[in-house]
């Protein structure tokens, strides 16, 4: 039986650190810095034969009803509410300090059995506190080393007291053909599509994805910035299932300086690297930015499906022609990726969500695109009668033969007798032309060069 763990505590007590040793891998971003964590992020994590789901929450903290703060604790009520049970976190080497004190009132009030875990337990510096645990009326409580795995069998012995339904082993299952029941899964059940959403600071990022899945799951609200950790949400959209990644606003390079906007925007990065389609958001008042073509520059070198949405539509005079103009604005500032779609949406509203989600499955599908050999071939005969190559020192480079060796992005290898001779502007209309004639809007692609082998030449 499966079941739903959540780690609470006041900020800097180690919660992401147990969350990324229960989940196995560093999903959380972890610094000494108080408060590093502020949506709530879940993860299927495995202690000795327990598999269960962990949600990492914001430290808790008091503050007004509008504050950052306060919508910070409202993602861990919403945590607490889905939880089967919570881990209470302490720093065993400061003690149950009065806020401590506070909070177990709040997660004894949840009426979900509570677990207290001194973090930090290492070292006689943590005796004091331990003895301090006590005094929270939550049980006895489990020393632990998040970071160095120590204390784990308690923390799992605990579990198994707390939920004896959930935990108990399960009956062993008759025996089956693995490959025939993996078939089968994967035959009727499709993958999700993995989608990151990036753009500038404070673009709407979180606000979008909410509103896709319909309830304040991410933490929004004026302030630029409040993402930090690529966080990732499923979707369902017309039956079909994505992954999304929320992830931190991403500012030149020569603008940040604190060390956590540096780890938030690694992870931003890598989100992008994860995903098959990137949602590259812009201010819809101040579209085509120095960074937003960086970020959109990026997307293209690693090779992943972009899609284009002009956010905070709602804000914006709508002009006839206005969705025309920022199209044909893209071509002209994104020629790597001539055709990229471009969709107005507003997650305050919602407008244009299902063109956005349509634009998805549809460049996806793009770039996962096979082309025959044999199209191919007759492609390259075409344009090399049309415009063939240059000649060089008045020699003609014969163009043999062109295959698709993979997809994601669309990569081609064209041989070639002379591939070092191949000027760049001959290179991109041969990209542009394989874009325009196999219908390739928007994505990647990937010419590689080669030389065919000269049979006759003499080996060294």
């Amino acid at each position: 039986m499966s079941f739903t763990v959540a780690i609470v505590g006041r900020p800097n007590v180690g919660k992401s650190t147990l969350f990324n040793r229960l989940v196995g891998r560093r999903l959380a971003l972890v610094d000494d810095q108080p408060g590093v964590t502020r949506d709530r992020r879940e993860g299927g994590a495995r202690l000795g034969d327990l598999n269960f789901t962990v949600i990492d929450t914001a430290g808790l903290e008091a503050g007004t009803s509008e504050s950052l703060t306060r919508r910070m604790q409202a993602q861990t009520d919403a945590a607490l509410a889905a939880a089967d049970a919570v881990l209470f976190l302490i720093d065993a080497r400061a003690g149950a300090i009065p806020a401590d004190r506070a909070f177990a009132d709040l997660v004894r009030r949840a009426g979900k059995p509570a677990i207290v875990v001194a973090n930090k337990s290492e070292g006689r510096a943590a005796q004091a506190g331990l003895l301090e645990a006590y005094e929270l009326g939550l049980g006895e409580p489990v020393a632990i080393s998040a970071e160095h795995g120590e204390g784990l069998a308690d923390l799992y012995a605990a579990l198994r007291a707390a939920l004896p339904a959930a935990t108990e082993p399960a009956a062993e299952a008759p025996s089956v053909d693995t490959d025939a029941a993996r078939g089968e899964v994967e035959q009727g059940e499709q993958r999700p599509i993995r989608i990151a959403v990036v753009g500038r600071p404070n673009c709407g990022k979180s606000t979008l994805i909410n509103r896709l899945v319909g309830e304040e799951r991410l933490l929004t609200g004026p302030e630029a910035g409040i993402t930090r950790d690529a966080i990732a949400v499923d979707v369902t959209w017309q039956g079909r299932r994505f992954q999304v990644h929320d992830t931190a606003g991403m500012r030149r390079r020569s603008r940040i300086e604190e060390k956590l906007e540096k780890l938030s925007v690694a992870d931003a990065l890598n989100a992008v690297r994860f995903a098959e389609v990137v949602v590259l958001l812009m201010d819809a008042r101040t579209p085509f930015e120095e960074q937003d073509l960086r970020i959109a520059d990026l997307i293209e070198r690693e090779g992943r499906a972009l899609v284009i949405g002009m956010s905070k539509w709602d804000l914006v005079e709508h002009r006839p022609g206005a969705m025309h103009k920022l199209r044909e604005e893209a071509d002209r500032w994104l020629a790597q990726v001539r055709g990229v779609p471009v969709v107005a949406v507003s997650g305050l509203t919602g407008e244009g969500l299902d063109r956005l989600m349509q634009a998805v499955v549809d460049v996806h599908a793009l770039w996962n695109k096979r082309i025959a050999t044999s199209a191919l071939n007759r492609w390259l005969a075409e344009v090399a009668a049309a415009h063939p190559p240059p000649a060089v020192s008045g020699r003609r480079i014969r163009l043999d033969y062109v295959t698709q060796p993979k997809s994601r992005p669309p990569s081609f290898v064209l041989f070639t007798s002379r591939a070092d001779a191949i000027p760049d502007d001959y290179r991109r209309y041969l990209v542009n032309s394989l874009r325009d004639t196999f219908d390739l809007p928007g994505t990647p692609i990937r010419l590689a060069l080669r030389e065919k082998k000269n049979p006759y030449s003499k080996k060294k």
